[in-house]
């Protein structure tokens, strides 16, 4: 199975898109960052030393301190693609992130995002 190259991106190169992609619909990034320390585990300072490392996804995802037992309430549509149905462990998690970015931009309250409602 060829690996796919998203896998060895940097996670520092996707997260200025996560960011603006939540600016153009007047959201922040610091909930960017919530969103992306309730899924992962990290810390604040964790995250900002992972993008200053450029640390490519597949190492950013491995080396997350506790991903959010919560995420597998997310399901929808990313890419045209159920998340819930992606088989494959790594994309699944990226989509997870993929598809929380999406609820944030389209306006969703950060306490149904992050799944405490």
């Amino acid at each position: 199975m060829a690996r796919n190259n998203i896998y060895t991106m940097s996670f520092a190169k996707v997260y200025p898109l996560y960011v603006k992609k939540a600016e153009r619909k007047g959201r922040t990034k610091a909930e960017v960052d919530e969103i992306i320390l309730w899924l992962t585990g990290y810390s604040q300072k964790e995250l900002e030393e992972e993008l200053e490392n450029q640390t490519d996804f597949e190492t950013f995802f491995a080396k997350a301190p506790h991903m959010n037992p919560s995420r597998s309430l997310i399901k929808g549509l990313v890419c045209g693609v159920r998340v819930e149905n992606i088989e494959e462990p790594l994309m699944r998690e990226i989509r997870y992130l993929d598809k929380l970015i999406d609820e944030l931009a389209k306006g969703k309250k950060m306490d149904k995002i992050l799944r405490k409602e």
